[in-house]
């Protein structure tokens, strides 16, 4: 068998173009390795686990009886949603859950990584797919749930619910390029990690998870510039059968994730090595 030989020098590692080529071809060349550490990493985390994939969707669930509860006994008083609030803060709180989890995804799949980054040699990529894989299953999982949800408490099903996977998608691509740029960082500083997870809870309380926009306000003007907000509003609206409204600016938070996609892809391969040599110094 014919080994690869590979030439690492300066001048190549300053074209961009040649980088992001490379880049890609790993990302997409790498979907059978991440698959085998997708699977690995579930069936580890749950091995000893007696509740099992119930820990996959307990968090949207509790957040979203603590809302119901609130809402219930009066403790708060929320405006009407048009659909049966219980189904609507679950709804809210799973999705806002998968963008937590794209977000966190790439530094999580990374980390975890530390002991073979600097003794295996293979595309790095794959760690990021990996992670993606796994996500992917997670939310497969709060979906069907969400799916139960609806129909027990008659929401009913609608032809636009075809459309809630291309647009979950979309909710991950962008949780996923944020994750990017913030997983090179998080790896050089742990406060990184503490600081986002403190940024996403008190985001969450400034877009459309468990209560409408209000319909007028400083609140409401914050929460229509948040970029979370078409995210959460129309994967929603798709799933419950409602025309959306955010349909416009959703596209245009897709759109700008797609090139920003590809510059997170570019600035992780050219940092893991870095940070790789770094940890094994």
């Amino acid at each position: 068998m014919q080994l690869e030989t590979k030439i690492y020098q300066k001048e190549n590692n300053l074209k961009i173009g040649k980088l992001l080529k490379a880049s890609a071809k790993d990302f997409f060349g790498s979907l059978f390795l991440a698959k085998q550490l997708a699977i690995r990493d579930i069936k580890a985390q749950y091995r000893q686990s007696y509740f099992g994939l119930f820990w996959a969707f307990i968090t949207p669930l509790t957040t979203a009886f603590v809302w119901v509860f609130l809402n219930m006994s009066g403790t708060i008083r929320l405006t009407d949603t048009g659909i049966p609030y219980p189904v609507y803060a679950f709804s809210g709180t799973l999705l806002w859950s998968i963008i937590s989890d794209s977000i966190n995804s790439p530094i999580l799949s990374t980390t975890a990584a530390k002991g073979i980054l600097s003794k295996i040699n293979f595309p790095k990529e794959a760690l990021l797919v990996s992670g993606v894989y796994k996500l992917l299953f997670y939310s497969a999982i709060k979906v069907v749930l969400l799916l139960v949800f609806i129909g027990f408490f008659g929401v009913g099903y609608h032809a636009s619910l075809l459309l809630f996977p291309l647009a979950l998608l979309g909710v991950i691509i962008v949780g996923t390029t944020v994750g990017l740029f913030i997983t090179p960082i998080g790896m050089l500083y742990k406060d990184i990690g503490k600081f986002i997870t403190i940024a996403l809870s008190m985001l969450m309380y400034i877009t459309p998870v468990v209560y409408v926009l209000p319909k007028e306000g400083f609140m409401k003007t914050l929460m229509e510039i948040n970029p979370l907000t078409p995210l959460i509003l129309t994967t929603r609206d798709l799933v419950m059968g409602f025309t959306p409204e955010y349909l416009s600016y959703y596209f245009w938070v897709l759109g700008i994730s797609f090139p920003l996609f590809f510059m997170g892809l570019l600035f992780y391969r050219i940092s893991i090595p870095i940070l790789v040599e770094r940890m094994s110094a």
